[in-house]
């Protein structure tokens, strides 16, 4: 029975260190880092959610996989509104629809990115807190960083090169922050086949900067998986042996004291 608790705690354990898929699926869609944070708590909180052991980490794996093909679908898809455009005085209305709609998807993959990077950051910085093992444990990171504070490297990395693109056309972080925000910026774009190209540009080259920032952040999260594996290899290691030390010692033979022989202490 000890044992079988044991193994519920490390798999609770485990749970925290990959089950944030959950909440960077929520995050994202609710659009806010506030809501991953909160159901990151509650998530390391439920135990119900053992099962998923061992599941979240590959389905963070194969979230990014799908935003950096996406992004790559987007990227190709503009460049093909761009060539259309050198021929014409500008798209069709309904061309620049689907043209806009692209750009909007394109808005949300950044956020989903995002949010996948403040989630794992997040997670990083639970375990530390509640797990000493874990806050001492070697992750294999340059200068004793941590894997929260690569993760808002590359955030900030990818937000500061977002806002470069945008500044060049004319445009600002802000107006591509939301849906709304965003269309309003495709509006005044719209008239002339020179803010279309302009739309069409800066939408391709943040297609492209996400292809790359992707592929960074899932070898990141790759790394932290498999630091994370480690960690819990050697948590279990060391509870293992912890267990069969108490269990040798209760099983230790009681010899019978002979028969005649006081129970005495014998002093020497």
């Amino acid at each position: 029975m000890r044992r079988h608790c044991s193994m519920r705690t490390s798999l609770l354990t485990m749970l925290a260190a990959t089950s944030l898929i959950l909440c960077t699926s929520r995050g994202a869609n609710a659009g806010t880092a506030t809501g991953a944070a909160t159901e990151w708590t509650q998530v390391l909180n439920n135990s119900e959610l053992v099962a998923l052991v061992g599941k979240s980490g590959e389905q963070v794996t194969n979230q990014l996989t799908q935003i950096t093909q996406l992004a790559e679908q987007i990227q190709n898809q503009l460049k093909i509104y761009q060539n259309m455009l050198q021929n014409t005085a500008r798209l069709p209305d309904r061309m620049w629809g689907d043209a806009k709609a692209d750009l909007d998807r394109l808005r949300r993959l950044v956020n989903r990115g995002e949010s996948i990077s403040f989630s794992m950051g997040n997670s990083d910085d639970v375990l530390r807190q509640r797990f000493k093992s874990y806050a001492e444990f070697k992750a294999g990171l340059p200068d004793g960083a941590s894997f929260s504070s690569n993760y808002q490297t590359w955030s900030d990395t990818n937000r500061e090169t977002i806002a470069a693109s945008l500044r060049a056309a004319g445009l600002t972080a802000a107006q591509f922050d939301s849906e709304e925000s965003t269309m309003s910026a495709l509006r005044s774009l719209s008239d002339t086949a020179d803010g279309q190209m302009k739309a069409l540009q800066v939408g391709h080259e943040i297609a492209a900067q996400q292809v790359t920032q992707m592929q960074k952040l899932r070898g990141l999260v790759s790394q932290q998986m498999t630091m994370m594996g480690t960690w819990m290899q050697a948590e279990r290691s060391d509870r293992d042996l912890a267990q069969a030390r108490r269990e040798r010692f209760f099983d230790a033979e009681v010899r019978p004291i002979p028969q005649g022989q006081k129970m005495a202490p014998r002093w020497r």
